[in-house]
């Protein structure tokens, strides 16, 4: 497969992915020191300057840390749409007028020889999307902060040959756990975050409709452990032929092959 997504860094404390094939190189999100994200980049054999553009999916601090730094240091335009550009204009800084690229949710445009389409997620942000990227037959989506599961999504995403999906929490751990009772309110609902069972569910529709791998990120570290998010979307699986994984917070992944099933 020429069109790739790596997870460079997935959790609830900063995310930041970038899709590529070898003309052109798309970070997703940047919520993460302007360091860090040269750090993994290089561990993923890539140099920040090779970088085309970024794109980001909504204003949370965990998405948008460092969107401004890496703009600025590489000339690089970010695309967001008016909700997103209102919402993290005072977080990221200046941006270079140049460099400020607006989109109308829902619609398509191009980086290079890349087809971005853009799709809306129900997240308590100003208008929060996903997106799907395409070239040629191959496509790679990125799905997550959802707080429930949409059909509208689905129907999107659904084919992509590789889907990064959100599996955020476990229940148990969830209500076990030290967060406030409103907060744990905010996460369940429908504009909050998916649980592991409502991504291991979005995972079989998915692998259904065509997708191969699945990787799940954007973990709680509070509520929520790698092993159990596997666990609970393979039993979703039941076998079927996918290629299943989990992005860990410090930029590692840990493959379905590797689970020590207890």
């Amino acid at each position: 497969m020429n069109l790739k997504l790596c997870p460079l860094k997935s959790s609830s404390k900063g995310n930041a992915t970038v899709v590529y094939n070898a003309n052109t190189k798309i970070l997703v999100d940047c919520g993460i020191s302007g360091k860090i994200l040269e750090d993994c980049l290089e561990r993923a054999g890539i140099a920040a300057s090779e970088l085309d553009a970024i794109v980001i999916t909504h204003e949370h601090s965990d998405h948008t840390k460092g969107v401004g730094v890496i703009s600025r240091k590489y000339k690089l335009p970010v695309y967001a749409n008016i909700g997103t550009w209102k919402g993290m204009r005072a977080a990221v800084g200046k941006i270079d007028e140049g460099n400020i690229r607006i989109f109308e949710t829902g619609e398509s445009f191009y980086i290079n020889d890349i087809e971005i389409k853009s799709f809306s997620t129900p997240h308590d942000a100003a208008e929060s999307v996903g997106y799907v990227f395409r070239c040629g037959a191959e496509s790679v989506a990125i799905a997550t902060d959802m707080g429930k599961i949409s059909k509208s999504v689905l129907n999107i995403i659904k084919g992509c040959n590789t889907v990064l999906l959100e599996a955020n929490y476990d229940p148990l751990m969830l209500d076990a756990g030290r967060y406030p009772y409103e907060l744990k309110r905010r996460i369940r609902s429908d504009i909050g975050h998916l649980c592991n069972d409502d991504s291991g569910e979005l995972a079989r529709a998915l692998a259904e409709s065509g997708t191969r791998e699945i990787i799940l990120g954007h973990l709680s570290e509070e509520n929520n452990f790698p092993q159990i998010a596997l666990a609970t979307v393979k039993a979703a699986l039941c076998g079927m032929d996918v290629c299943l994984s989990v992005a860990l917070a410090d930029g590692n992944i840990l493959k379905c092959e590797n689970l020590n099933m207890i």
